[in-house]
């Protein structure tokens, strides 16, 4: 049994404050995208959970998201069956796809089936949060307003790009460690944010004029200065042509919208030298 694990980006994120227990409150506008891991499953009737990698991981199991994962729900449900998960692993790590949080989140809605759980949606975003902030979402994708640390969600219609266009996600020759990102990072309080949502909600057909003109990511901010590769990366797909572009989550990839999948195609093959991924894709409507 497989299950896909589609990747998200950020249309608009902002800092509001830092909260007293260390963590900040966020708002975002979460897109799926239609680019991703796989995740399979075959089941064991020992209890056991096995992890394999199409490539070799350089930490422990016990700190994989995907193992987390397994482990939570297989304890939540009270099921004495296992699992052998393979993940076959495309997204880069550190990127600001929310890479690993769509493999913890494809992995619960997999076992889930493969178990017959009896657990909702809903019950899998609850379970999703334990695990990570961006988890949440990722169980049902889509499009959807988040605040908190990510795990209050408003689901909205799902978006699709206009037209012919197409997205192009490139993650430069680096990697920004979440403390990075955080260090300096503006918090701005909730009027930009829920000024954003209100006029989002207005903007009817025009959308996407309304998030080509209003996108933004406070984490901009305080990456670029110390990650010049980053801001390069932003730079040259505005060369290239593209009409929106934005840093995605916390960095380090950015991605931009082409007119056409040509375009966007022209684009990747002038960035390659400066990628460690990238990938030509369109939205991804959700579960």
């Amino acid at each position: 049994m497989k299950e896909y694990a589609p990747a998200k980006i950020n249309l608009f994120l902002d800092v509001i404050r830092k909260r007293e227990d260390g963590y900040h409150d966020l708002g975002t506008l979460f897109q799926t995208i239609d680019a991703g891991d796989t995740v399979s499953a075959e089941i064991r009737e020992d209890g056991r959970i096995t992890l394999c990698y199409n490539e070799p991981q350089d930490y422990p199991l016990e700190s994989d998201l995907v193992f987390k994962a397994a482990k939570l729900l297989q304890a939540e449900s009270g099921t004495v069956m296992g699992a052998d998960i393979f993940l076959e692993k495309v997204m880069p790590l550190g990127a600001g796809l929310g890479g690993g949080s769509a493999d913890a989140a494809a992995t619960l809605r997999l076992l889930s089936r493969l178990w017959n759980l009896p657990f909702p949606a809903e019950k899998l975003e609850e379970l999703g949060a334990r695990l990570g902030a961006d988890v949440p979402f990722l169980v049902r994708g889509g499009t959807a307003f988040a605040e908190g640390i990510g795990e209050k969600l408003s689901f909205l219609e799902p978006l699709q790009l206009p037209g012919e266009a197409c997205l192009l996600v490139a993650t430069p020759l680096d990697s920004v460690p979440t403390r990075d990102a955080y260090a300096g990072v503006p918090k701005s309080g909730p009027d930009r944010w829920e000024s954003f949502k209100a006029n989002f909600t207005k903007s009817g057909r025009s959308v996407f004029d309304f998030v080509f003109e209003n996108g933004f990511n406070a984490f901009e901010e305080s990456v670029f200065p110390k990650h010049p590769l980053v801001d390069e990366m932003k730079l040259k797909m505005v060369q290239l042509g593209a009409k929106f572009t934005l840093m995605s989550g916390s960095g380090a990839s950015v991605f931009g919208v082409f007119e056409t999948p040509e375009r966007a195609k022209q684009a990747a093959d002038e960035l390659k030298p400066l990628s460690r991924y990238q990938v030509v894709t369109r939205f991804f409507r959700g579960f």
